[in-house]
């Protein structure tokens, strides 16, 4: 594989990726909008994960980058939901931290590899077809993480495993989750780090770049910044004299 086609295949990723991410784990909540409802009197049939993998990457949120070879996104149907292990206690979210554990050039990630080296680092395959961590003792808290494909439609078909190659597989911590921000991303990093040691690959950061330790403290900053919000009092109006 030539690095022009490397490179095609990276600056797609993130927004395959975060495309993937939503579908999977619902939209963030914005202020002042309450749960989705039906319109009308009737609900209205969802989208496949195709066709909204397909829109949203017409309308320019694959990070802007048009849709190449061997990247080609005709419409596929959504995996059927067999388990509803590491399914999310919550379609709302408002921030997304992502790394990828990719094969070193020329290389690829196959799909029997995938699977020994996620249950070696303990992960669990469940929810939509992808891998999840789970919190000891407690999997009805949903997902610490989640582990997908980059390729359509990023799942892991279990019939399929043994054909399956990827150039890369992306890790999604959807904040909140059942453990603080930094803790979550302390179980991440080190899960990430594991896999590429058993997959021989490469972790990148959210920018394709190999993880560096200023990008980590960075993360770990800004995780920490995230949890102090979240824990912080409400505001009050301060009362009359």
């Amino acid at each position: 594989m030539s690095d022009m086609t490397m490179l095609r295949i990276w600056i797609l990723v993130a927004g395959i990726v975060l495309v993937a991410a939503i579908l999977i784990f619902g939209r963030p909540k914005k202020a002042g909008q309450g749960r989705r409802v039906a319109r009308g009197e009737d609900a209205r049939a969802e989208p496949t994960l195709g066709q909204q993998l397909e829109s949203e990457l017409a309308m320019g949120d694959g990070a802007g980058a048009p849709v190449q070879e061997p990247l080609d996104l005709p419409g596929v149907e959504a995996p059927p939901a067999q388990s509803e292990l590491g399914r999310r206690t919550t379609e709302e979210f408002d921030k997304i931290v992502t790394l990828y554990l990719a094969a070193k050039a020329g290389q690829a990630l196959h799909g029997p590899d995938i699977v020994v080296a996620a249950e070696r680092a303990g992960l669990v395959y469940g929810h939509m077809g992808v891998f999840h961590r789970l919190v000891d003792g407690h999997p009805e808290r949903g997902p610490v993480f989640s582990v997908a494909n980059i390729m359509k439609p990023g799942s892991f078909d279990m019939a399929s495993i043994h054909e399956l190659q990827t150039p890369a597989i992306a890790f999604f911590l959807t904040l909140p989750a059942p453990l603080s921000a930094l803790d979550a991303w302390d179980t991440m990093l080190p899960t990430a780090e594991r896999m590429a040691e058993l997959l021989d690959g490469v972790v990148l950061d959210e920018q394709r770049n190999v993880i560096a330790r200023q990008r980590v403290a960075h993360i770990r900053d800004e995780l920490r910044a995230y949890d102090r919000q979240r824990q912080a009092p409400p505001l009050t109006r301060p009362g009359r004299w």
